[in-house]
């Protein structure tokens, strides 16, 4: 069996480290815990966990901070974790039976990251990251802020799923730091271009972000899924700044880079339905329905949702506003099938069973 070791960088996050811990301290052979500043509880919280608790003097660099984590593990592998991330119990059990078996020829363990969560606690969104490394390959942090771990060699690809449970809101640090760089260097460059643009939209400083995104997609293709996010975010920026024949046209940019994908055929859908043109939605939502999830060794963010309901309720609204109610129906009883309890949904059915004089309604 293989031992592991999990390092973490922490700052004030007494809020959620016991529920990090408590969910993977048993599945590991050593913590390690860097504190970057802390002035609440989060050292006392880890201390009930590890003693191998380290001050690291903030300098507005996270790979910098995470590489001296990874200085301190001593075991064959080494796991991060944000203080907000945990694993349900489902990803426990899988986690331990990897640990059992995963074979030492491994570089890289990729687990899935789920973002977020519907009220059944089915993932709403979700992308993957390099989870599990192997220490002797001396894996490398970079980037100062959206570090990335850059791994090469033998990566094994799971379903265990890190879950993300977010607390704290945008303090605007990133920004800061990227306008640090800015401010320094002239500009931000490469990716970092990418990365400014999701701040500046984050702060609701949606012109300027439009203006960034398209520095970056301007530029040549390194990660495509970092375009298909740039496209998707770019659209927002557009439809806040009432700027809708951009939108569509920054959402239609995606199939530069990849096949139509169903959540950016239901984003198009969704553009016609907004302007009443209900049969072109009716074809984009149409379109989702026949695509298949990327595989999975993408690495993007994926809205899930695209995947499973969200078509069939855009089609049971064009369907109901065409006045096609039998195929409303349908569509909204495969809505159902993966929200069964969903009032919305129940709402939907109840209306367009009365109008057909079916279900519960008395019929003559």
């Amino acid at each position: 069996m293989v031992t592991i070791s999990l390092c973490m960088i922490v700052r004030n996050e007494e809020e959620v480290l016991a529920r990090c811990l408590d969910s993977v301290h048993d599945l590991v052979d050593e913590i390690v815990i860097v504190d970057t500043g802390s002035t609440d509880q989060t050292k006392e919280i880890a201390g009930r966990y590890t003693d191998r608790i380290f001050d690291y003097e903030w300098t507005d660099h996270f790979a910098d901070a995470r590489n001296y984590s990874f200085s301190f593990a001593t075991k064959d592998y080494v796991m991060w974790l944000d203080a907000d991330d945990y694993f349900r119990d489902k990803d426990r059990e899988k986690l331990k039976k990897l640990k059992e078996e995963l074979d030492q020829e491994v570089d890289s363990v990729v687990m899935e990251y789920h973002l977020a969560f519907d009220d059944c606690g089915n993932p709403l969104a979700m992308s993957r990251r390099n989870r599990i490394v192997k220490r002797s390959r001396q894996f490398r942090w970079h980037n100062p802020i959206h570090e990335y771990l850059f791994v090469e060699g033998n990566c094994y690809l799971t379903d265990i799923a890190v879950s993300h449970g977010r607390v704290h809101e945008n303090t605007g640090r990133n920004l800061r730091i990227l306008e640090q760089i800015a401010e320094r260097e002239g500009e931000v460059t490469g990716r970092d271009v990418f990365y400014y643009a999701n701040e500046l939209s984050d702060a609701g400083r949606f012109a300027e972000a439009a203006e960034q995104y398209q520095r970056f997609l301007a530029e040549p293709v390194d990660y495509f899924e970092d375009n298909l996010t740039a496209c998707a975010r770019l659209s927002a920026c557009y439809h806040q700044l009432g700027l809708f024949d951009l939108k569509l046209t920054a959402l239609l940019q995606s199939m530069v880079y990849e096949l139509p994908r169903a959540d950016f055929c239901c984003s198009i859908g969704q553009c016609f339905l907004e302007r009443d043109d209900f049969a072109k939605a009716i074809y984009w939502f149409k379109l989702a329905l026949t695509q298949d999830r990327p595989p999975d060794h993408h690495f993007g963010v994926l809205h899930l949702i695209s995947w499973t309901w969200l078509p069939h309720l855009q089609l049971c609204i064009c369907y109901g506003m065409t006045g096609e109610l039998e195929l409303a129906y349908e569509h909204n009883e495969k809505a159902l099938s993966y929200l069964p309890n969903d009032a919305n949904l129940l709402q939907n059915k109840a209306k367009i069973e009365q109008a057909l004089g079916i279900g519960g309604a008395e019929t003559p």
